[in-house]
C-alpha cells in the first residue's frame, strides 16, 4: 500500500469513528430527551455533526427514507458506512 493510500485509509478509519460518535450522540438524544450537551461535550458534538452532516444530507437527497408502515427508516448512515468500507477495500488492494 502506498503512503498516500495509507493516509487516506487512516482518515477513513477516523471518519468511521466520528460516525460512530454521531450514532451514540443521536441515541443519547433519543433516549434522554431532556439531555443537552454542555461545555467541552457541546464542542465535540458540534464538531461531530459538522463533519458528518454534509455526506449524510447528500445521500438523503438521492436515497429517500424507506417507509415501513408508520415508521420511516433512514438508510443514509448505512449507505455511507458501506461506501467507506468499499473505499477502504479498494485502497488496500493498491
Amino acid at each position: 500500500m502506498s503512503s498516500i493510500a495509507a493516509i487516506i485509509s487512516s482518515l477513513l478509519n477516523l471518519y468511521v469513528l466520528i460516525l460512530i460518535a454521531r450514532l451514540v450522540l443521536e441515541y443519547v438524544a433519543i433516549f434522554a430527551r431532556d439531555w443537552r450537551p454542555k461545555g467541552p461535550l457541546l464542542l465535540l458534538s458540534e464538531t461531530v455533526f459538522t463533519l458528518t452532516d454534509p455526506p449524510l444530507k447528500a445521500i438523503r437527497k438521492v436515497v429517500p427514507s424507506v417507509r415501513l408502515g408508520s415508521v420511516s427508516l433512514d438508510l443514509s448512515f448505512i449507505i455511507l458506512l458501506i461506501a467507506i468500507s468499499i473505499t477502504r477495500g479498494l485502497l488496500a488492494s493498491v
